[in-house]
């Protein structure tokens, strides 16, 4: 049996019409470094987010696309491989991976049920000592 090649539909284009090119440009992120009072760490650690003054200098670690997850001086001139195929951010083709390996039991295990586990109300939070 052999295996029909995978192709994407073509859109319908009308005579004379250009169809506009995909933007291949990268997605960069800086990761950076801000030193901060404890006030402003505790508030950041909360809230997820904070306010930095003005003329605050930040230190940048890396510069990474965030599209291919590659740094900047690698591909800098070079169109986002994640904008053409995000195979590589998938662990490649899907049909050549191996499969997962599932242990089986050893023929002489028995499987015991546990103890039910009450996950609602007040039994859930008190730990009872068996």
């Amino acid at each position: 049996m052999t295996e029909l090649p995978i192709t994407t539909p073509i859109p319908n284009k009308k005579p004379n019409e250009k169809v506009p090119e995909k933007d291949l440009s990268h997605n960069w992120l800086v990761n950076a470094q801000v030193f901060v009072d404890a006030k402003t760490a505790k508030h950041a650690d909360f809230r997820g987010s904070f306010r930095v003054k003005e003329q605050t200098r930040i230190e940048a670690l890396d510069v990474i696309c965030g599209d291919c997850r590659r740094p900047y001086e690698d591909v800098a001139d070079q169109p986002c491989s994640a904008k053409i195929d995000n195979q590589h951010l998938i662990g490649g083709d899907q049909r050549e991976r191996a499969k997962r390996i599932v242990n089986k039991l050893p023929a002489n295990a028995v499987i015991v049920p546990g103890p039910r586990i009450n996950r609602y109300g007040i039994d859930a939070v008190i730990r009872k000592e068996l």
